[in-house]
């Protein structure tokens, strides 16, 4: 039998990687003392982009058969900046595979509508235009992200949405837990901890810079990064992401198996939408446009 499949229900693979994360942030932040601050801010980030991914692992069902607990394990908010609930609501949003990309259906989309686009401030297109490039978006994408992210959920507050705000309040009382261990227990610099938090949103950034295109048909949209490095385990095997949208429900660790299997059926069903490495994509986007910032199927 398989290790890694569920056993009384449980996927242990998945359920060991979130004790090791979680295990990994304690010992971590207990050694402001010993380690260099440049190598506490690296390790973090790097825990910080894991425990995102299994937050979306989380979403999709997993470790356990009851979704309610697998999303409890990882609501704790280590990365500071997105409530748990928020992230899973409009994530699973995304997955309304006919509105990829649409400005406005799907909330991860990163292209404008054209005739908002068309009435920014100059200085404002050119500040998009330079994030629609893989540098732009590591080092000014967390910051244009949350911005957005911010401002709607305001609106929604504003309007009354008990549900929004029920997720905030729960992620507030989180996040003074884990400034309650950094500050009060652990003694991490805040600005350290901050700054991790920022890198792991700029590395997440480098996973959904080319994770989707726009294209006539839903499944073209979607992106298969042939990566088997470091950043594939960091993103838990998302590069495969056609894959991942043709099963949102399989775990991480199968997903490099189904592409093995119909390699030549998943290039053709998301028409070639390919990279080979995430150095491919370095080499191609680094300093030039990926994207037009205005959605270039929509009309204007």
């Amino acid at each position: 039998m398989d290790p890694r499949k569920r056993v009384y229900g449980i996927e242990w693979a998945t359920l060991a990687l979130i004790c090791l994360t979680y295990g990994a942030w304690v010992v971590l932040t207990l050694q402001v003392d010993v380690l260099p601050v440049w190598a506490l801010v690296t390790a973090l980030t790097l825990v910080l982009v894991l425990h995102s991914s299994l937050q979306h692992e989380a979403i999709h069902g997993h470790p356990f058969p009851h979704r309610p607990l697998s999303e409890a394990v990882m609501t704790p908010g280590l990365g500071l900046a997105i409530p748990f609930g928020r992230f899973r609501d409009l994530h699973l949003l995304h997955h309304k595979d006919a509105n990829l990309t649409d400005p406005y259906d799907d909330p991860e989309s990163n292209y404008y509508d054209p005739p908002h686009y068309a009435g920014m401030s100059p200085l404002w297109r050119r500040v998009l235009v330079f994030n629609n490039t893989l540098l732009g978006r590591f080092l000014i994408g967390p910051a244009i992200g949350m911005h957005g992210f911010l401002r709607t959920e305001l609106q929604l507050i504003r309007a009354g949405s008990t549900r929004v705000t029920r997720q905030w309040l729960i992620h507030g009382a989180s996040v003074l837990g884990v400034l309650a261990w950094l500050v009060g227990v652990a003694g991490v610099p805040l600005w350290a901890y901050l700054l991790s938090a920022y890198l792991a949103l700029s590395v997440l950034k480098i996973r959904t810079f080319v994770e989707h295109q726009a294209h006539a048909l839903a499944s073209g949209r979607s992106v298969i990064i042939e990566d088997r490095g470091p950043l594939a385990f960091l993103f838990l095997n998302n590069n495969l992401h056609s894959v991942h949208h043709a099963h949102p429900g399989v775990a991480w660790y199968d997903l490099p198996r189904l592409f093995r299997y119909r390699r030549e059926a998943y290039l053709k069903r998301n028409r070639g939408y390919y990279f080979p490495s995430y150095g491919a994509v370095a080499r191609a986007y680094l300093l030039r446009p990926k994207d037009p910032v205005p959605h270039p199927l929509e009309g204007g």
